[in-house]
């Protein structure tokens, strides 16, 4: 069963996958990579704490094969318009 590695890009911080997972596809990978983003994405972004969390998916051989990113994007108006 291939294992892959799932490090995690959050702001300007990284940190690195050492243990990897085993997983019975890139599919599955790639399911659990979305899942992860989603998660951190959830806990980290709402707080402020970051404008964009990616997981960067590596294979047991070291090769990059995937990425998903998470981000919020926010845009205010101002001035705020009159209250009616």
């Amino acid at each position: 069963m291939p294992r892959f590695y799932f490090d995690v890009r959050d702001g300007p911080r990284f940190f690195a996958d050492d243990e990897g997972r085993e997983l019975d596809s890139l599919d599955a990978a790639e399911r659990e990579a979305v899942t992860a983003a989603a998660q951190i994405g959830r806990d980290r972004l709402a707080k402020g704490d970051a404008r964009a969390v990616t997981v960067e998916v590596r294979n047991e051989h070291g090769q990059w094969v995937l990425t998903v990113t998470v981000s919020v994007e926010l845009h205010r108006v101002e001035p705020e318009p009159p209250r009616a």
